[in-house]
């Protein structure tokens, strides 16, 4: 079976999932707080050995009407970045409206205070987006 990786990609930081070796469920993995495009490849590749992975599910910020904007923009250019300093990397984009907005109305639920859930809210963003695009394979 194939592993994936998850990714939210933020201004500062990139929210990490992996999935199970069965490719059935996303847990949420670390908040990379983004640095130099240097140190943020590093730090993606060292995840990407330790999870015997090089497809990445990316999160894909398009607006509600289904449109690209900028923030779409500014998420393909960092994996372009991160192709360049890692060229075995396989992505592929998820659409993750909302996702963002789930992961914070789950976290709400379980009653996690706002100091926590902001360090850990683009980790669980990753995770409604890796979940997606798994759940959707199983389709």
């Amino acid at each position: 079976m194939q592993r994936y990786l998850g990714l939210d990609v933020g201004d500062c930081t990139v929210g990490i999932a992996a999935s199970d070796l069965l490719g059935l469920t996303a847990q949420g993995v670390e908040t990379i707080r983004r640095t130099t495009l240097e140190q943020d490849a590093k730090r993606l590749k060292e995840l990407m050995d330790e999870y015997e992975t090089y497809k990445l599910v990316v999160g894909l910020p398009k607006n509600m009407d289904g449109t690209e904007g900028d923030r779409c923009a500014v998420v393909k250019e960092f994996i372009r970045e991160m192709r360049e300093r890692i060229p075995a990397i396989e992505p592929v984009y998820q659409d993750e409206r909302l996702s963002t907005v789930a992961a914070e109305r789950s976290l709400l639920e379980a009653d996690v205070s706002r100091k926590k859930r902001r360090k850990v809210i683009d980790k669980m963003a990753a995770v409604f987006i890796l979940q997606g695009y798994l759940d959707g394979m199983k389709r």
